[in-house]
């Protein structure tokens, strides 16, 4: 009990220091990042992506010029050795540069990253074994002790990534490990107020470092918020929903899965703003778009598409699936008008595979015309390919 009011004082005090950017429910988010929502990790894999091959290339510039320094304070034999190591190192991160694009895929990101890591740690490991083979004094002997501060560099690398915490321990853990153990290893003859110190530094780089990229998701989180949200309603904008039925189909279509999409289009709104002014109009949007996001399945999503239209896009559902969502949505009502009269939608369904649909583009479109014949046919009512109207009123 003691331990748990600790904990919470303490997470309320650092999430104190970011007030506004995140609301309660994504606070978990700095932590995990399987919580995360579909568009926020395309956009901070892509992120990722493009941080790496920055990082990789100044290290493909920087690498190799630090060879000149190496000429002129070691013997030629080692400086041969270091310089060709080098050269290696810098066509690995020439490499990692040129051929490795951002896709949105967090686990390509994830590869970026361990690739951008490994191969420093990999020359750290080789320099290190070489210049063990010398006996070096004065200032070749400070150049030399320079190169034991790569893992420094890397620690700190990590603040400029938007990382959760989970993350950060997963990338930190492996290179703080292999300190411990390099320093287990010279047990007999190890120095060990210079090591703990040493120690203690990379720890205190890696806990900096971990805050940084937690405060960047934090303000990736908050702005990736605003931009794919409607500013009326809180449900998706029309770009974001675009962009997610744009990788639901993807994804359905390698793995042949189900994909419907519900186009809704409020029946009569023009007059609501007509007759009662824009901001009753305003208030029957934002009470139709909570009716039905409060009682959306796990997995749909909601979109405003403009004006009184909307797209509900429900992955792993088929057609007779989505005519049964949506009639329970119609039970549960889409709200009030202002004269207290049920707020009623006319909506066309499509479903990828019994539409035959070549894109995303063309399962909107096959929606939007039903939609548009639900309409046509008395308003208040589902129009889909098996059922061609699905009367609502009784």
């Amino acid at each position: 009990m003691i331990m748990q009011r600790l904990t919470d004082f303490v997470w309320q005090r650092l999430t104190g220091l970011m007030p506004g950017e995140l609301k309660h429910a994504e606070l978990s988010w700095l932590a995990f990042p399987h919580q995360h929502l579909s568009l926020l990790t395309r956009r901070r894999a892509t992120m990722v992506v493009n941080r790496v091959r920055l990082f990789a290339f100044l290290f493909a510039v920087l690498t190799p010029l630090w060879s000149l320094v190496d000429l002129v304070v070691f013997p030629f034999p080692l400086w041969l050795n270091l310089a060709l190591m080098r050269l290696l190192t810098c066509a690995a991160f020439a490499t990692l540069l040129l051929y490795y694009r951002p896709n949105g895929n967090l686990f390509d990101a994830y590869r970026a990253m361990a690739l951008l890591f490994a191969i420093p740690t990999v020359f750290y490991v080789a320099s290190s074994t070489v210049l063990g083979h010398y006996q070096l004094h004065g200032i070749s002997a400070a150049i030399g002790a320079g190169y034991a501060f790569l893992p420094f560099v890397l620690l700190a690398g990590l603040a400029i990534f938007p990382l959760s915490l989970l993350e950060n321990l997963i990338i930190a853990s492996p290179i703080l490990i292999a300190q411990a153990i390099a320093g287990s290893l010279r047990w007999t003859t190890l120095d060990w107020p210079s090591f703990a110190g040493a120690f203690w530094l990379l720890v205190l780089i890696t806990s900096v470092s971990t805050l940084a990229g937690m405060s960047q998701l934090a303000f990736m989180i908050a702005l990736v918020r605003q931009a794919i949200r409607d500013p009326l309603t809180g449900v998706f904008s029309r770009s974001s929903g675009e962009e997610v039925l744009e990788l639901q189909f993807t994804i359905a279509s390698r793995s042949n899965a189900a994909l419907s999409v519900a186009f809704i289009d409020l029946d009569h709104f023009k007059n609501i703003n007509d007759k009662f002014g824009h901001e009753a109009g305003d208030r029957a949007l934002r009470d139709m778009t909570g009716n039905v996001s409060s009682n959306l399945r796990r997995g749909d999503l909601l979109a405003r598409w403009g004006g009184e239209e909307f797209l509900l896009i429900m992955p792993d559902t088929d057609l007779s699936q989505a005519e049964a969502a949506l009639l329970r949505l119609r039970s549960i009502g889409f709200g009030l008008r202002p004269d207290n009269t049920p707020l009623t939608a006319s909506i066309g369904i499509a479903e990828r595979s019994a539409d035959s649909a070549a894109d995303w583009k063309a399962l909107i479109d096959l929606a939007d015309q039903r939609m548009y014949l639900a309409k046509q046919n008395g308003r208040d009512r589902i129009f889909s390919r098996d059922a061609q109207i699905l009367a609502l009123n009784g």
